[in-house]
C-alpha cells in the first residue's frame, strides 16, 4: 500500500433504617402481669399475626418468606435498570425503541460497508475510543462556537479529532468550513500543523452575526479567494508548504459534494487519507455519498425492494414513527422502483444538482470504489439513544454505538450528561476512507 510507514502504523490494521417503638407502645404502658398481657394479645392480636402464626404451626413460613424475598430482589432490580439506563416515565418513545425489538433488525434494512482491496481495516479498537472520549470532552466544552446548528454536533467533532490525533499528518486540508468549527477541531487535535481551509464564504464573514473561528495558522482559499478542490493546483501548494510525501496529509470533506467525484479528484491529487462528514444512506441527503454508492446486491446487507407489502416495507414503515432520518418505502423508490442514491439520482452541490443515473451506472461506480479502496471505517455513534435522546438516525443503520445503552455510569462518568442533547442529533455516518491507485 503506497502509504508512509508512520501513518500506516496510525491506520491500518432502600435499604431503609428501622423505626424505633415500631410497635406503637411505650416503655411506661408495657405493665401488668403476664397473665393480663397475654390476655391482651390475645384480644388485640392482628390478622397479620394471625396468619403469621398459622403459617408458623403448619411450615409454610419459609416458602413464603422466599417468595417474598424475590418479590423485593426483583423489584429492586426493576428499578436499579430503569435508573441505568436513565430512561423517564416521560420518554416513552425510547422506551418504544429499546424493548420493542426494532433493535433486533440490525442489517434488515441494508448496512452497506464498502468493501476494500484486501479486507484491511484500521489499528484503533474500541478501547482506544474510549480513552479519546475522555481526553476530548474536556476539550470540546472549551469551544467557541456553542451552538453550531446545520455544522457538525459531538459525535462528528470527537471523530474528526480522533482521527486526526491517531494519523499526525503533516498537512490537514479542510473543503467547506460554514463557521469553523471543523478547523477548531483540527487544530485542538493537532495545535502546530498548518492547515488549508477552502471554503465558498469566509468564516470571518460569520463573526459579525455571532460565533465563528479563525485560525492564525491557516491558509485560508475562501470568500474573493476561494478555489474548488478539484481545481486547485495541488503541486504548487503543497511545494510551497514544503509537503513531499502526500500520504502524510489528511482531507477532510465536508462540502455536501458528490463524494464520487471527491473520490476521484483526491486519488488523482494522490492524497490517500480521507474524511467526509456526511455519509448520507440511501434514499437520503444533498449529495451522492459512499454508503448510497457500496448499498449492491451483491453487499450483504445491500440492496432494496420496492415491493410494499415486502418485509422491508413493513419495517421501514416502524421505524419510520420513531426516528425522523428514517425512511419508508415510498421516500426510496422512486420511477421504475429506482431506489438507489436518492430515488434513482445522483445529487451533487447540496442537491443543486440532481442527475438520474441507472443501475448499471450505479453498480460500476461501486466497482471503482472498490478498486481503490484500502480502508473503509464508519465513526460509530458515541452512545445509544436512551442516554443520548437522540431521535435523528435510526441505530439499526449504524454501528454499535461506542457507550452503549445500559452504561449510564460510564456516560455520566465521562461527562457526557453534561452535554444538551441538541449536541447529539447530528450523527450521519462519518467515514475514514485509505485510498490509492487502481492495481492494474
Amino acid at each position: 500500500m503506497p502509504t508512509s510507514s508512520k501513518m500506516v502504523e496510525g491506520a491500518v490494521s432502600i435499604r431503609r433504617p428501622p423505626h424505633a417503638g415500631g410497635d406503637g407502645v411505650s416503655a411506661e404502658d408495657d405493665g401488668g402481669d403476664e397473665t393480663a398481657d397475654k390476655s391482651k394479645t390475645r384480644k388485640h392480636i392482628s390478622v397479620a399475626m394471625r396468619i403469621t402464626n398459622y403459617l408458623t404451626r403448619t411450615g409454610y413460613m419459609w416458602p413464603v418468606l422466599i417468595m417474598a424475598l424475590a418479590i423485593v430482589i426483583i423489584c429492586s432490580l426493576v428499578v436499579h435498570l430503569r435508573d441505568l439506563v436513565c430512561i423517564s416515565a416521560s420518554s416513552s418513545d425510547h422506551i418504544s425503541r429499546l424493548f420493542d425489538g426494532l433493535e433486533s433488525d440490525f442489517g434488515a434494512l441494508g448496512v452497506p460497508w464498502c468493501r476494500s482491496k484486501h479486507g484491511e481495516t484500521v489499528e484503533w479498537t474500541s478501547e482506544d475510543l474510549l480513552k479519546g472520549l475522555e481526553e476530548f470532552m474536556p476539550i470540546y466544552e472549551t469551544r467557541p462556537i456553542k451552538n453550531n446548528t446545520y455544522g457538525m454536533g459531538f459525535d462528528h467533532s470527537f471523530g474528526l479529532w480522533f482521527i486526526t490525533r491517531w494519523l499526525k499528518p503533516d498537512l490537514m486540508i479542510e473543503s467547506g468550513a460554514f463557521k469553523g468549527h471543523s478547523t477548531w477541531v483540527l487544530r485542538q487535535a493537532m495545535p502546530d500543523t498548518p492547515i488549508l481551509s477552502l471554503s465558498p464564504r469566509h468564516p470571518e464573514k460569520y463573526l459579525k452575526k455571532g460565533p465563528a473561528y479563525v485560525d492564525g495558522n491557516c491558509a485560508y482559499f475562501a470568500g474573493k479567494d476561494f478555489v474548488d478542490f478539484g481545481s486547485m493546483d495541488w503541486v504548487r501548494v503543497l511545494e510551497k508548504h514544503g509537503i513531499k510525501d502526500r500520504s502524510r496529509v489528511l482531507v477532510f470533506f465536508d462540502d455536501h459534494q458528490n463524494e464520487l467525484k471527491r473520490l476521484k479528484q483526491a486519488v488523482k491529487a494522490g492524497f490517500q487519507h480521507l474524511v467526509f462528514e456526511d455519509n448520507y444512506d440511501t434514499g437520503t441527503g444533498d449529495h451522492y455519498s459512499f454508503r448510497q454508492i457500496c448499498d449492491q446486491f451483491y453487499i450483504r446487507g445491500g440492496g432494496h425492494s420496492c415491493f410494499k407489502d415486502s418485509d422491508e416495507a413493513r419495517i421501514r414503515f416502524k421505524r419510520k414513527k420513531f426516528w425522523s432520518k428514517a425512511v419508508d418505502i415510498a421516500e426510496l423508490c422512486g420511477l421504475g422502483e429506482a431506489w438507489w442514491g436518492v430515488r434513482g439520482s445522483m445529487r451533487d452541490n447540496f442537491n443543486h444538482s440532481n442527475k438520474e443515473i441507472t443501475y448499471a451506472e450505479h453498480f460500476q461506480n461501486s466497482r471503482f470504489v472498490e478498486s481503490v479502496l484500502d480502508v473503509y471505517w464508519e465513526l460509530p455513534p458515541v452512545a445509544g439513544p436512551s442516554l443520548t435522546h437522540q431521535t435523528r438516525y435510526d441505530p439499526a443503520r449504524a454501528p454499535n454505538p461506542i457507550v452503549q445503552d445500559g452504561r449510564y455510569g460510564l456516560f455520566q462518568r465521562l461527562g457526557l450528561s453534561r452535554l444538551d442533547p441538541s449536541v447529539f442529533n447530528g450523527y450521519t455516518q462519518m467515514v475514514y476512507l485509505q485510498v490509492s491507485e487502481q492495481e492494474t
